[in-house]
C-alpha cells in the first residue's frame, strides 16, 4: 500500500475557506489508507518549493486527533 501525503498547505487552506467537504475527502481517504495498511504522512513545503515531511499517522487513533486539531480551526 503506498502513503497517503496529505499536503498540510492544502489543509490550511481549506480552513479559511472553511471548506468542510474538501476536508473530509481528505480525511476519508487518509483513514481508508489506514485500514489497508498504509501510512498518512504529513507534508509541508518550503519557501524553496521543496516539500518536507515531518510527521507520519499509522493508526487510527493517532489520524482522529489530528482530524479533531483540524476540524476545531473551522469557523
Amino acid at each position: 500500500m503506498e502513503d497517503y501525503i496529505i499536503n498540510v498547505g492544502n489543509i490550511e487552506e481549506m480552513q479559511l475557506l472553511n471548506d468542510q467537504s474538501g476536508l473530509d475527502s481528505v480525511f476519508a481517504k487518509a483513514k481508508s489508507n489506514i485500514v489497508c495498511g498504509g501510512k498518512v504522512i504529513l507534508e509541508r513545503k518550503d519557501l524553496s518549493g521543496r516539500s518536507y515531511q515531518f510527521e507520519e499517522f499509522t493508526t487510527l487513533e493517532d489520524l482522529s486527533v489530528y482530524k479533531k486539531n483540524v476540524y476545531k480551526l473551522l469557523k
